[in-house]
């Protein structure tokens, strides 16, 4: 007994070696693969919104909290990229520097060597199915919000020479030329709109300065030697020359506020509706909701319909009274039926009967186009739901693709790895694309639109798992030579014998 004991001791300790040397050759291109990625992903980020971020001097603090928030948004895409590209790389490095080789030839299974980088995916995956639950919806609240703001803030000041500005509410102004200083301004002209009676306030000067103040919330145009034009409204919204004003000044001075400028938060509550927003407790209680007020509005219509549907008509040729079938007389349209017998107005009921199905068919419409889009709104929160798991699960599905590969190519560095993990995971997201389109839509159930890539990414993984394996020569160029040179055999015989029989003939 003791001496099983010792040997199991002594062949421990050579594994618990191999396993460190496999997670130190796992988490340095982890880590490595998952900043680069977030900063490939923030980089398309940058490029969609650059006209948003131009001309809006929103400062430093405003872009840091941006990059910051979206930052972390990348985060749960980054990382299944980022486990595929790590563990090809680590068992690459290893079988291109004959170490993995060395392994498997002292009896260790891939099935074993597998196991220290599988714990550390698995660690990954259930990080980032928290990650996803807890950080993402919360950073997508603000950096969408932030984002929103950045969108709906004006440029900063901006008056260029001959072209009338038009940013300041309530005022046109144009500038014929500026200085070199940018402060001096030569032949200026002012209107005055804030009273909304068109060009009736006009001022125009020679020259001039414009400087800020009060924290450059204020703008002020110091205009010398001008002339200010005013055209006076009276009682009877006429005008003539008696209510015409004509001013001349050396120096004068016009104050323009600039509160519209400069960024304004929004509040957060306007955007906590979208699905993006929030985690699985929330959008389960959205779902919950909506499917009680889906079932509400069918109840109501369908007692709507009983309490005053009973007849309903056929289109023949005309319309007279066999075209109207019987359902089941309500006891709106059956007292309505009894004064028509009564009052001996039949072909009027009818046409009344007529009008009142058309109404209300098109109340019926209506209803389901609500109903539709609520049933949209579930789908669309039940896609983002499963994709809390779904994200987290991809890492292990790649971890599976990457490491059977590295086995198999035993090819290390950023080559042929970032090349084999780019095709396979925009494989990925195109089918995720696919997937959640017709999930949302309708069109498929969302469990099967959410974990169809997942699902045919996994049989491959377990094919190439078997290959590697049995050290499979997938990728090697002999192989395939060996491949076309027998097919290019059996051609041969099927044709020699083919011409022979034709000369035997």
């Amino acid at each position: 007994m003791e001496q099983k004991i010792s040997n199991f001791a002594l062949q421990s300790a050579p594994m618990k070696k191999i396993d460190k040397l496999f997670i130190k050759a796992y988490l340095g291109p982890f880590i490595l693969t998952t900043v680069i990625v977030v900063f490939i992903f923030l980089m398309r980020f940058l490029m969609m919104y650059f006209n948003e971020f131009i001309g809006k001097d929103l400062g430093l603090p405003v872009f840091a909290k941006l990059f910051m928030f979206f930052s972390l948004i990348t985060v749960p895409t980054a990382l299944p990229l980022a486990t595929l590209l790590a563990t090809l790389m680590c068992f690459g490095n290893l079988g291109e520097h004959t170490e993995l080789t060395a392994m498997k030839s002292a009896g260790i299974p891939l099935s074993r060597l597998i196991v220290p980088t599988f714990m550390m995916s698995l660690l990954v995956g259930i990080g980032s199915f928290f990650y996803n639950n807890y950080v993402n919806p919360w950073a997508n609240l603000k950096g969408y919000s932030l984002l929103w703001d950045v969108k709906t803030t004006k440029m900063t000041l901006n008056i260029q020479e001959g072209i009338f500005y038009k940013e300041i509410p309530g005022y046109r102004i144009k500038v014929q030329e500026k200085l070199a200083d940018g402060k001096t301004m030569k032949n200026v002209i002012v209107y005055d709109h804030t009273s909304n009676n068109g060009n009736k306030n006009i001022t125009i000067a020679d020259s001039g300065k414009m400087y800020t103040m009060y924290n450059d919330n204020y703008l002020i145009f110091e205009l010398f030697n001008g002339r200010n034009y005013i055209e006076h409204q009276n009682s009877f919204n006429t005008y003539d020359e008696t209510q015409f004003t004509k001013n001349f000044f050396k120096k004068n001075k016009i104050v323009f506020s600039l509160e519209s400028f400069g960024i304004k938060r929004t509040s957060e509550d306007q955007f906590r509706y979208h699905e993006y927003m929030k985690n699985i407790a929330e959008l389960t209680q959205k779902i919950d909701s909506s499917k009680i007020e889906i079932g509400k509005s069918i109840n109501a219509q369908t007692e709507q319909i009983k309490a005053q549907n009973s007849y309903l008509f056929k289109k023949y040729k005309g319309i007279d009274s066999t075209n109207i079938v019987k359902i089941k007389p309500g006891l709106w349209i059956q007292k309505k039926i009894e004064e028509a017998k009564i009052g001996n107005r039949g072909a009027e009921m009818e046409e009344y009967a007529l009008s009142h199905i058309q109404n209300l068919k098109s109340q019926v419409e209506t209803d389901m186009n609500i109903i539709t889009n609520k049933n949209k709104d579930i789908w669309r929160s039940d896609v983002e739901r499963w994709h809390k798991l779904t994200m987290a699960f991809s890492c292990l599905v790649f971890f599976l693709i990457g490491a059977s590969l590295g086995s198999i190519i035993k090819k290390g560095g950023f080559g042929m790895p970032v090349l084999i993990s780019i095709s396979f995971f925009i494989f990925y997201y195109v089918l995720m694309q696919l997937g959640d389109k017709y999930a949302k839509e309708g069109l498929i159930p969302v469990i099967v639109g959410v974990w169809l890539p997942n699902f045919i990414l996994l049989l491959i993984g377990l094919f190439l798992v078997k290959k590697a394996s049995n050290d499979a020569r997938l990728f090697e160029n002999d192989t395939y030579f060996a491949v076309i040179n027998k097919t290019a055999v059996i051609f041969n015989k099927i044709f020699n014998k083919q011409k022979l029989e034709q000369t035997v003939k």
